[in-house]
């Protein structure tokens, strides 16, 4: 397997993986979205709440807030050694959030949850979470827990996981560039130059086949399909954990699941022997 690196930054990496198969590279893009554990909000104590949003909705609201994770200094409540219900600080993160409007309406902003980590915050401080009228409050304490996005949609990591095949256009000889196929390609993977027909961007392709179905010429002067051994993978963080680390944890955990795998037939065949 051979894998490229076309595109990375602070939330987005792209990838371009050679040598594999849909199986594996679907088994991939699940694991990111369901197994990646980050940190959300899962628990809220309401003390005071006069606003006109009801106490779960507010709970709802504060654990779809994506908060900064950091994966080495926590555990996930499942494998901790105090083996609480409720908790230590090495599986817990709490916030405390107290609130009030006193001569106008205003609205309540995630930056004003404070945390008894200042490395487990919220992405960002302008995320709106309830808005007060006059003479309204709200004050609560909640707690942050690392979960998986098999569980609840609040703990993926992700706000995009996908990939495709990598695109192969080949434009023959019977082409007369009429320029059909340019004009209706949405990506704008074709461009007219001079009296030819040439590919500006292979990459955009997302392989419609708009521009075979257009081609006046019959078999069409265009034909696109793809590579069935290459594909381009892509991820989108929602912010809690950097691109790279959220694929290093998807690679380790499918390679934990592997040799769980392998043991286990393992044992299949000796219990048969």
């Amino acid at each position: 397997m051979e894998i490229e690196l076309l595109e990375k930054d602070d939330e987005k990496m792209r990838l371009l993986i050679r040598g594999t198969d849909v199986p594996f590279i679907n088994a991939l893009r699940r694991i990111v979205i369901a197994q990646v554990p980050c940190m959300a909000i899962d628990e809220v104590v309401m003390i005071e709440n006069s606003s006109v949003l009801q106490d779960e909705i507010i709970a709802l609201r504060l654990g779809l807030i994506p908060l900064k994770t950091d994966l080495d200094s926590y555990n996930l409540p499942e494998e901790c050694s105090c083996k609480s219900e409720f908790g230590c600080n090495l599986c817990r993160v709490s916030f405390t959030l107290d609130a009030e409007a006193k001569e106008e309406t205003r609205t309540v902003y995630s930056e004003e949850l404070i945390s008894e980590n200042p490395d487990i915050t919220p992405i960002s401080n302008r995320i709106p979470i309830v808005k007060l009228a006059k003479e309204q409050k709200l004050k609560l304490e909640a707690y942050a827990r690392l979960g998986r996005g098999k569980n609840h949609a609040k703990w993926q990591p992700v706000s995009m996981c996908t990939y495709k095949y990598f695109p192969k256009i080949e434009i023959h000889k019977q082409c007369d560039a009429c320029g059909k196929c340019v004009e209706i390609c949405p990506r704008r993977v074709l461009t007219n130059v001079g009296r030819e027909i040439e590919i500006r961007d292979l990459m955009s392709c997302t392989l419609c086949q708009d521009c075979m179905d257009i081609c006046p010429k019959n078999p069409p002067a265009i034909e696109v399909s793809w590579k069935g051994d290459t594909f381009i993978f892509e991820i989108e963080s929602t912010g809690v954990l950097p691109p790279k680390r959220i694929m290093k944890e998807a690679v380790k955990i499918l390679d934990e699941q592997l040799k769980e795998f392998i043991s286990q037939v393992k044992v299949k065949k000796s219990e048969k022997a």
